[in-house]
């Protein structure tokens, strides 16, 4: 069986989102009563495939973190790594963690807590085929570009569209990336991968695997959930029926 890390990206400082402090970022907020960032990482915890997940965290949050969701790490296989100062610094951070055993490396928005089964089947399906896949949307909207508040011109959208994740890469294809890529430019992996001259397929994801950056995202994610199709839940993460037992690391 092909094997998956994913790294889950929880340490953005959520600026846009409005949040009065650290602990009121959007990935630590309740959706229908559970937190975003364990709507991420319950998608790919369960899977046969995915052997390592890692969560990554501020360093400020850390101890918080814990000490807020134990119970939840209690029975989640999971590892927690502290961040860095922009987002590919907590990536690598975490990509620095997977083991080496490990052939291929997911990286998911904590924020994309809507993701389904069926586009991360997809995507883990094309990537054992190119060694690096990303979910993207056509845009479908006419973009215009804007100067001091006047638009300056209108933006052909043939050909373009929005990249989201998880994104998927060979892990030494990802380490190799990181190295010699320029990462205050990058805003992305793919980015990176791109920057190597390494092709990335383009995988048709799901309109419904929004991005919570705003108050109103959130609102809307909770209108969108009822509609998902239903996967396991949490709830079947039962320490009485896990002979393995609750597992979880600090690095």
């Amino acid at each position: 069986m092909t094997k998956f890390a994913v790294i889950v990206a929880a340490a953005g400082r959520s600026s846009r989102f409005g949040s009065a402090s650290s602990r009121d970022r959007k990935v630590f907020r309740e959706l229908k009563g559970r937190a975003v960032w364990l709507r991420s990482v319950e998608a790919f915890i369960n899977r046969d495939d995915v052997v390592q997940t890692i969560v990554v965290v501020s360093p400020e949050d850390i101890d918080w973190f814990k000490d807020k969701f134990s119970a939840n790490l209690a029975f989640l296989d999971l590892e927690l790594v502290a961040g860095g100062d922009e987002r590919s610094d907590s990536v690598l951070n975490a990509l620095d963690k997977v083991r080496e055993d490990i052939e291929y490396v997911a990286v998911h928005d904590a924020a994309r807590p809507l993701i389904t089964k069926h586009s991360i089947d997809e995507v883990f399906k094309a990537v054992t085929h190119s060694d690096a896949a990303i979910l993207t949307v056509p845009v479908s909207s006419t973009l215009k570009r804007i100067e001091n508040g006047a638009i300056v011109e209108t933006v052909p959208r043939d050909g373009v569209h929005e990249a989201q994740t998880p994104q998927v890469f060979k892990r030494q294809l990802l380490i190799d990336a990181f190295a010699n890529g320029n990462k205050s430019t990058a805003t992305d992996e793919s980015s990176l991968v791109e920057q190597a001259g390494h092709e990335v397929k383009a995988i048709t994801g799901s309109r419904l695997n929004i991005k919570i950056t705003t108050q109103e995202d959130l609102r809307t994610a909770e209108a969108l959930l009822d509609i998902l199709p239903r996967g396991q839940a949490l709830d079947a993460l039962n320490p009485l029926t896990d002979d393995s037992g609750p597992k979880w690391l600090f690095s």
